[in-house]
């Protein structure tokens, strides 16, 4: 039977039970295309190591003799249209049947089932084989349930695939090492450098411009850093367990002006797009652990599968279980808009300055300083969840909607009233302060609420919790904060009030 074999730029997964054996009679497609570069505005790094990366899974599987048509993003059949090339592919090439696998975003998800009802051959749709969950596994583990804790499920999956367990019991005596993870960086721990590829892309950014593809951040022609096939996948998988696995938990929510990665694998690009799997990552991490016991804390490890057993397969799971509706939370109702300085890293706030300049020059920046630098800072503003969506989604190269949009509104902006956080992310200076170096050269003072000079993240916290006390005074985890906020004498939550209401008006001036 004549059959047609989908690939979308995330399922570059070689390991994949489709690649087992040849058959003449089955044609597998890529496309490059406008309907997907242009549904936001994405970092330059992201569409070129997406096309890089799909470049080269076709090579691969052609040189493996599989049949590959592959349209590039100036093919001259290329309609730039998912279903419409499709359906030049299914008449030019006589196909019988049509094959795609789960697609991990809900619009495609979408767009690819309601192709098929119009389609006349038979057509099948398979598992990625990437994820340890099913789509919907959460909503059946969380189904009668009021709160979708995610500790309660990593528990659940540490037992489920005997990660870090003895006899039924976390290895160590403890579920999760999250204290040992707060160090802040003081240079007492060398930093190796970055793993790079330094892969010329100058060509795939001569299609792009060809195109005339919208685009923001920077990018070196000549050194493109992402690894963009399996090899250089698994090689930077290796480097972090050889030389960065031994400090990653303590320093895993450090942020530093010198060092951008610090102790971070930098993994998830090669992790997102599937070219390696979750599960043979924690694998390699654990092979790690148990060969370094004596230089390798537990605590190091736990940190890291976490984020990979818990926080990934958690997001997902949660993405599944609550689009399509979810798109639209805005419970606390945030309206403004995303500052300018999001695009250009003009301000003269030194732990955003550092943040988003990383993110505009490298479309990278590790969790903390999404969450509690520029998420903090849009969540304070009160920035429309849909603004920060879409930056988010454009501006980081591993960004794809199944774990952007549930981290995004949900974990940092709270727009789902809690169904991810069980409390907002926000803080005001002091933790930036207690977690990085960014406030020693900063042009704003730390410890100041409301002065001239004041840091913004301290007027804005408390003003913050003031605004939204109708939302947020009954949670438990914000009690402390509000009765610290009633404490405050009248006089000072105005001065408060005006300050703040100042850096709202004039966002683009600090």
């Amino acid at each position: 039977m004549k059959t047609l074999r989908l690939l979308l730029g995330d399922q570059l997964n070689s390991e994949h039970s489709w690649y087992d054996k040849t058959d003449k009679n089955t044609i597998y497609c890529f496309f490059e295309m406008r309907q997907e570069t242009d549904y936001t505005t994405h970092h330059i790094q992201k569409i070129v190591g997406f096309f890089a990366a799909m470049r080269n899974f076709a090579e691969e599987l052609k040189k493996a003799n599989h049949n590959v048509i592959y349209f590039k993003i100036n093919h001259k059949k290329n309609t730039q249209s998912l279903t419409d090339n499709l359906s030049l592919l299914i008449k030019e090439n006589n196909i019988e049947k049509f094959e795609y696998q789960l697609p991990d975003e809900y619009r495609l998800d979408k767009q690819l089932k309601d192709y098929c009802k119009t389609l006349s051959i038979e057509n099948q749709v398979f598992s990625t084989e990437h994820f340890y969950t099913e789509r919907n596994d959460l909503k059946t583990f969380f189904k009668g349930k009021k709160q979708f804790l995610m500790e309660t499920f990593y528990r659940e999956m540490r037992k489920k695939h005997q990660i870090l367990i003895v006899n039924d019991q976390p290895e160590g005596g403890k579920w999760n090492y999250d204290a040992s993870n707060r160090k802040k960086w003081k240079g007492d721990a060398l930093i190796p450098p970055a793993k790079t590829f330094d892969i010329n892309v100058e060509d795939i950014i001569a299609d792009i411009e060809k195109a005339d593809i919208k685009s923001t951040g920077k990018i070196n022609a000549k050194y493109f850093e992402y690894p963009i096939s399996r090899k250089q996948s698994l090689a930077q998988l290796n480097y972090f367990c050889e030389h960065l696995l031994v400090h990653f938990g303590d320093y895993q929510d450090a942020m530093h002006t010198d060092h951008y990665y610090l102790f971070h694998s930098r993994i998830s690009f090669a992790m997102n797009t599937k070219m390696i799997s979750p599960k043979e990552i924690i694998n390699k991490v654990l092979e790690t652990y148990r060969a370094e016991k004596e230089t390798i804390d537990i605590s190091q490890v736990e940190g890291f599968i976490r984020q990979i057993l818990g926080w990934r397969e958690y997001m997902r799971g949660m993405y599944w279980m609550l689009m399509p509706d979810y798109k639209k939370e805005n419970q606390l109702k945030n309206t403004n808009k995303l500052p300018d300085f999001f695009w250009t890293g003009n301000t003269k706030m030194n732990c955003l300055k550092n943040a988003i300049n990383n993110s505009l020059d490298n479309g990278y920046a590790h969790h903390i300083q999404r969450l509690m630098i520029t998420g903090n800072f849009a969540l304070l503003t009160q920035i429309h969840p849909d603004e920060v969506d879409a930056w988010y989604l454009g501006i980081y190269v591993d960004a794809i909607e199944w774990v952007q949009l549930p981290n995004t509104r949900g974990m940092s902006q709270f727009a789902d009233g809690g169904k991810i956080a069980t409390k907002p992310y926000v803080s005001s200076g002091s933790y930036i302060h207690k977690m990085s170096n960014y406030c020693d050269t900063c042009f704003y003072k730390k410890n100041k609420k409301f002065e001239k000079n004041a840091c913004p993240f301290n007027t804005l916290y408390w003003n913050f919790l003031d605004e939204k006390q109708e939302q947020l005074s009954g949670i438990f985890r914000m009690k402390m904060m509000y009765s610290l906020l009633h404490k405050m004498s009248s006089d000072e939550r105005v001065k408060i009030k005006e300050k703040a209401n100042h850096i709202l008006t004039n966002l683009n001036e600090y």
